[in-house]
């Protein structure tokens, strides 16, 4: 089975500089659930990996995140698809800890628990940190124009990064090159 990486707000879901701070306020990008089913259905194992610095704010808690988190496995499950485990950062941008990307503490913590290398895997964000967490340990970074990604790309990105319109897209590559 193959390992893919997927940061969380602007890459599976609409994201909001307000946070996603209730279940309610999660929805997908049209698209993202069918992708993560139909990577699924060809071998993918997918975790999602994500900074979530409104719990240290104080904007939300770990029991709506888990909430969040069970109403993203529910729709996705009802498209034959699923998340293997969400790792994530409660810690806020002034914490100094090292498990909010582009730290990549949480990129080994999760190699660790997996007992697998992260050399090559896949990893999809839409930020610079997630570009950056994904090449410190080795992973393959690759841009989505969805949520913050369409402005990062305009401000420019490491060279050889690959970009795509959104995860559906990165999962047609992906699909594409398995065959």
């Amino acid at each position: 089975m193959s390992l893919i990486l997927l940061d969380r707000d602007g890459v599976i879901n609409h994201d909001s500089s307000d946070f996603i701070k209730s279940p309610a306020e999660w929805e997908p990008i049209e698209g993202s659930l069918e992708a993560i089913a139909r990577l699924n259905q060809a071998g993918y194992r997918v975790v999602v990996v994500s900074n979530q610095s409104g719990i240290a704010r104080g904007l939300l808690d770990i029991e709506t995140l888990n909430r969040i988190h069970s109403k993203m496995r529910r729709m996705l499950a009802q498209l034959g698809g699923k998340i293997e485990a969400v790792m994530f950062c409660p810690h806020g941008p002034d914490d100094n800890c090292q498990c909010r990307k582009p730290e990549p503490g949480m990129l080994k913590d999760l190699a660790h628990r997996l007992r697998v290398s992260l050399d090559n895997v896949p990893a999809v964000g839409d930020s610079l940190r997630d570009l950056q967490a994904a090449q410190a340990v080795g992973a393959r970074p690759i841009l989505v124009k969805t949520g913050k990604g369409r402005k990062m790309f305009k401000q420019g990105i490491p060279d050889g990064i690959p970009v795509y319109k959104n995860l559906a897209a990165v999962a047609d590559a992906l699909l594409e090159a398995k065959q």
